[in-house]
């Protein structure tokens, strides 16, 4: 979870948002040597009183300009092209949820269960346990086992809603009438809080989401419980 005064990103908590970190990286460092570059330009052209009219004809200098913004748009594009393929790919997963989006809440469905749904709706402040996130913990957490490979099918059934979690590299819109699938697995134990991304109402800023990653005995066990 983000803390106050954080600059940063959440720590990654799936190996999608590590990419995703690693991305960011390598795009602000190729950002970096840019605007170094061209401040370097500004400052000179601003101190050198002599000026060089073999410029005006500079056929290199003028190919170069050209093709190097090419190259760098390239070394950008194609790590981001190849996170763009790795979050549409779904394969084997563990575990299918659908998250249903509605005003104000989220609807759960553990589809591999017959009957194992719910519904999370935020805590308020005097029923927070000690220590609970104000504004961002719910009444029913959604429980995934750690380092299982889980399809998450999103949709809404009023207005525009989005499911979006930082620390996992998620957000999916969920709109009535269609089915959105993405993937997730986390790498670590833990609660991982996020909230609906997309303005859909009055209260938007109170319906969070919660996804608490757990050893797969302690999933079990969950379910069980949940089923009973």
């Amino acid at each position: 979870m983000a803390h106050p005064a954080q600059l940063s990103f959440q720590d990654a908590a799936s190996p999608l948002m590590e990419e995703l970190l690693h991305l960011h990286d390598h795009t602000m460092m190729v950002v970096f040597l840019i605007s170094t570059f061209v401040l370097y330009i500004i400052v000179l052209l601003i101190t050198t009183p002599l000026s060089n009219t073999g410029t005006m004809n500079a056929h290199m200098l003028e190919t170069v300009w050209t093709v190097l913004p090419a190259i760098v748009l390239v070394l950008v594009g194609l790590p981001s092209l190849r996170i763009l393929y790795m979050m549409d790919e779904i394969s084997n997963p563990h575990l299918t949820i659908k998250a249903i989006g509605h005003q104000w809440y989220w609807s759960y469905e553990y589809t591999d269960y017959s009957t194992l749904t719910f519904d999370a709706y935020m805590l308020q402040a005097p029923d927070l346990p000690n220590g609970g996130a104000r504004l961002l913990e719910v009444d029913h957490h959604t429980v995934i086992p750690t380092n299982s490979p889980t399809r998450m099918l999103i949709s809404a059934e009023d207005v525009l809603h989005s499911w979006a979690v930082p620390a996992l590299g998620i957000k999916t819109d969920a709109i009535p009438g269609r089915l959105n699938q993405t993937t997730l697995l986390t790498t670590r134990p833990g609660l991982f809080y996020g909230q609906c991304s997309e303005i859909c109402g009055a209260n938007h800023s109170f319906m969070p989401i919660v996804v608490e990653s757990a050893p797969l005995a302690a999933f079990e066990d969950w379910s069980t419980t949940m089923l009973t």
